[in-house]
C-alpha cells in the first residue's frame, strides 16, 4: 500500500480516534473503511445525470465529435479587441 498524508480538521481527527479506541483498531483502518463507505454510498455518475442527458433539443448530435469545429463556427478562441 502507499503512506498518503492529509491534514483533517481537530475534530474529524477526534472522531477519528475516538472510534479507533473504541474498536481496538488502527487509525488507517478507520479511514480506510470510511473512505471505501463513503465510495459505495455515492451512485455512479451517470445515474446521478441521467435525467438530463440529452435534454437539449437545440445542440448538434455530433457535438462531442466535432467540437472544435462548432467552437471555431461561434468565434470561440479569437482574440478581441480590449
Amino acid at each position: 500500500m502507499k503512506t498518503l498524508t492529509v491534514r483533517l480538521p481537530e475534530v474529524l481527527v477526534a472522531q477519528i480516534e475516538a472510534e479507533a479506541r473504541r474498536r481496538k483498531l488502527l487509525k488507517s483502518d478507520v479511514v480506510r473503511e470510511r473512505l471505501t463507505a463513503s465510495r459505495e454510498r455515492q451512485p455512479p455518475v451517470l445515474d446521478a445525470i441521467a435525467d438530463v442527458v440529452g435534454s437539449v433539443d437545440w445542440l448538434p448530435r455530433d457535438l462531442s465529435a466535432q467540437t472544435k469545429k462548432y467552437l471555431k463556427s461561434t468565434g470561440y478562441g479569437r482574440k478581441r479587441t480590449r
